[in-house]
């Protein structure tokens, strides 16, 4: 039962912070709403409190059109305005409303169309029959813009802000409020009166001003609430008639806020409130916030010319950002440009961003850096170790899918397991150049303590009602400071721009030299082609006259024998065995050419198949030196199966052949990794020098000389070029007297996980190149 009551909370708490506020379908009660429809202009929802405020109900207005209700001499220059769809034409207007009997109220009147298309009428008590003169409204924007171009600073300047639209507006406290990054509020600039708790510099919480409210906030440049204390009206009817939903109220100045924003208001002593949204890049970048302790109304001039001032002001600060950034932009750009030119200048575009001065750490101004390529990695300054990178780079992989880039200063909000690097890494920044390769900075924490106006962690009450949960705001502002940890100094957006420039220069040289690549691999393929066929032919025109030559040699030994003498006959079977092992080299050249003509088409293959053809065919061979086979259960994989015997049947002869005084004793393993089997092949026998490990597969190469072990070399070297052409790997472990194991992979995943493999083997081309 309590997990159940638990869930419940949850739920209904989530539900409540993500409430359609725009959907209330309640207005504030100092003006009047009416829903039109069109042309007739036809009054389909209206607020019910007309009999307030023009002493007749509703329902004597309801489907009536609107010029029944307002001066009809006025009625065809606002049809005309709205027929072509332009409300600039008739947005404000004086209009005069009938009351009852012949009396007129005069109103401002505000048309806009909501985002479900239906045409909205609000009418709010006009305080002053005339609009402000031109002159007089240019004299007063002219007297703050005058004031704000003699501050030197951002901060001076955000300051003169909020006096003067303290001054303009006569609220008790005027606040510039910015968004940062992660939805938080803080409190940039402050002018109020001296009885009231200064705000400045203090930190908010997002769901002070949650997602939905800031939408709002955003489609609303100016809102007003000029009575925190009054009970919201109702339209009439709730339901509009023709959708059967609540009407969209997005767009309108007379929506009711929210239940618990009110209730926000009224715990922090506020009675009346202003905010001019500040946008930027069609994002709400900050509000200038007006608050007052009693009820309070701001004439629609005057708010039309606080929005007015909002935007030019916002136009300077945006202005005066751009202009704090040049200097260290224009610095950034001239370092992205010599590490491009670097890059275009080394034989290995990596090396001109590492090793040379400015570097990759000088981009981005970070402490760390790390170009992550294939699984290897080339690092400066303080990075996390090769382990963790390994980790951080598999997440990366599966969780940035299609980003240019990511970037966060609190690596351990998204990642948990970057706690344990926190000291070196707790911003990052990346950018990835293809799905397993990256470059990375790093910054390391900087711990911080944070002003908050109320602890954060309490945004919020929650009291359980029956079955439903009341959410309601905190009673607390009280100054609650919090040490901030895992984070980092934050990443400057000029500065993931350079990152971004970066990597547009990366994959344009990758993608050229990848042509490059593909140019030479074609006409290498085309060599390996010819080479192969000249193999081919010679192999067989060179067998004729070899065979002529041991015949002749064989029939000079049977016609001559007794005029040769003891030197004579061990020439003539010098001469046949050196023809034999020609022969033999002659057979293993042209079993060499053709593995990767073989190798083109895979199929699934059982290998447990294919080790018993291989053991068939040495049948005779492990009974002669009592060898004992033994193989683990073995799985299915997209292979060449003749190749794949060819392959057992070269590693077994190897084992046996360097055998042990015991009996040879050989067992096949198999165990499956990420993208690939693994396979062992360990026996008993005399094992080799760890140094020789890689040489022992170079076609032709031998530890032992001929006398002592037969053969030409080729073997293991046939095995190589098999796993090769399977895009595996292969290797030996071992050491002199203690047996040896053979290992090779082979890939999961069939012809397309060979096709990926052989595009980051093209990359691997391209990043070692030196």
């Amino acid at each position: 039962m309590v997990i159940s009551s638990l869930k419940v909370q949850t739920h209904n708490f989530v539900n409540l912070t993500e409430e359609p506020i725009h959907l209330i379908s309640q207005i504030q009660p100092h003006g009047l709403v009416f829903v039109l429809s069109e042309p007739e202009l036809k009054i389909v929802q209206v607020s019910s409190n007309t009999r307030a405020i023009l002493e007749v109900s509703p329902d004597q207005v309801l489907n009536k059109n609107l010029e029944d209700v307002l001066d009809s001499v006025q009625i065809e220059p606002l049809q005309k305005g709205l027929a072509e769809d332009n409300f600039d034409w008739v947005n404000p207007s004086k209009v005069w409303a009938r009351t009852k009997g012949d009396e007129y109220m005069v109103f401002d009147a505000v048309f806009h169309r909501n985002p479900e298309g239906y045409l909205i009428l609000e009418l709010e008590p006009a305080i002053s029959q005339e609009n402000i003169p031109f002159l007089s409204f240019y004299h007063l924007a002219k007297t703050s813009i005058s004031q704000l171009e003699k501050t030197s600073t951002l901060d001076e300047f955000c300051q003169i802000i909020v006096q003067e639209v303290r001054k303009m507006t006569d609220f008790d406290r005027v606040m510039l409020y910015k968004f940062e990054e992660d939805g938080h509020g803080v409190v940039i600039a402050e002018d109020k009166i001296p009885e009231l708790e200064p705000y400045l510099g203090l930190h908010y919480p997002e769901s002070d001003i949650p997602k939905q409210a800031r939408k709002l906030f955003a489609s609303n440049v100016i809102r007003q609430i000029p009575d925190a204390g009054t009970t919201p009206v109702s339209l009439v009817p709730r339901l509009h008639p023709v959708s059967d939903r609540p009407i969209d109220l997005t767009y309108s100045i007379l929506r009711s806020p929210s239940t618990c924003h009110l209730e926000y208001l009224h715990n922090m002593g506020v009675g009346a409130s202003l905010t001019i949204s500040l946008i930027q890049d069609g994002e709400l970048w900050g509000l200038i916030a007006c608050h007052h302790r009693t009820p309070k109304f701001i004439s629609y001039e005057l708010r039309k010319a606080c929005e007015f001032l909002g935007h030019v002001i916002f136009a300077e600060i945006s202005a005066r950002e751009e202009t704090a950034d040049q200097d260290y932009r224009l610095k950034l750009a001239s370092i992205q440009t010599r590490l491009i030119d670097y890059m275009g200048q080394d034989d290995n575009f990596i090396e001109g961003l590492v090793k040379h001065q400015p570097n990759l750490l000088d981009l981005t101004n970070a402490q760390g850096a790390a170009i992550c390529l294939s699984g290897q990695y080339i690092t400066l300054g303080n990075t996390p170790n090769t382990e963790e990178l390994n980790f951080l780079l598999q997440w990366l992989s599966k969780n940035i899918e299609d980003r240019e880039i990511f970037c966060t200063d609190s690596l351990a909000r998204w990642y948990s397991d970057a706690e344990t690097f926190k000291d070196v890494g707790s911003g990052l920044l990346a950018i990835p150049i293809s799905k397993q390769n990256y470059v990375l900075w790093f910054r390391p924490e900087v711990i911080q303590t944070v002003n908050w106006g109320g602890d954060p962690g309490n945004a919020y009450e929650t009291i359980q009602e029956a079955d439903t949960v009341k959410l309601s705001p905190r009673k607390s502002f009280e100054l609650w400071k919090e040490t901030v940890r895992l984070k980092s100094l934050p990443w400057q957006g000029v500065e993931v721009k350079a990152a971004l420039g970066l990597r547009k220069a990366i994959v344009n040289i990758v993608l050229r030299q990848a042509d490059e690549l593909a140019q030479l691999a074609q006409d290498l393929e085309r060599s390996n082609a010819e080479l192969r066929k000249f193999a081919y032919v010679a192999s067989h025109d060179l067998q004729e006259p070899l065979n002529q030559v041991a015949n002749y040699v064989q029939l000079l030994a049977l016609r001559y024998n007794q005029q040769l003498d003891k030197d004579a006959h061990e020439f003539i079977d010098f001469a046949v065995e050196g023809v034999s092992l020609m022969q033999t080299l002659i057979d293993d050249v042209l079993a060499y050419s053709r593995v990767d003509l073989k190798g083109i088409e895979f199929e699934l293959t059982e290998v447990e198949v294919a080790l018993k053809r291989a053991l068939g065919n040495l049948r005779g061979r492990i009974s002669d030196n009592q060898a004992t086979i033994t193989y683990d259960p073995l799985p299915t994989v997209t292979a060449d199966g003749t190749q794949l015997m060819q392959l057992f049947q070269n590693l077994i002869v190897n084992a046996i052949k360097f055998r042990s005084a015991a009996p040879p004793v050989i067992h096949i393993g198999a165990h499956r990794l990420e993208e690939e089997w693994l396979f062992s092949v360990e026996d008993n026998g005399m094992g080799l020098d760890p140094q020789f490990a890689e040489r022992i597969f170079v076609i032709f190469q031998r530890l032992h000389a001929r006398d002592e072990y037969p053969g030409t070399g080729m073997g293991l070297a046939i095995c190589k070029k098999i796993i090769e052409c399977h895009r595996g790997r292969i290797w030996v472990e071992s050491e002199l007297g203690q047996g040896a194991t053979f290992y090779f992979t082979i890939p999961i995943g069939g012809r397309d996980r060979e096709r990926r493999r052989k595009g980051r083997n093209l990359q691997n081309n391209i990043f070692s190149r030196r």
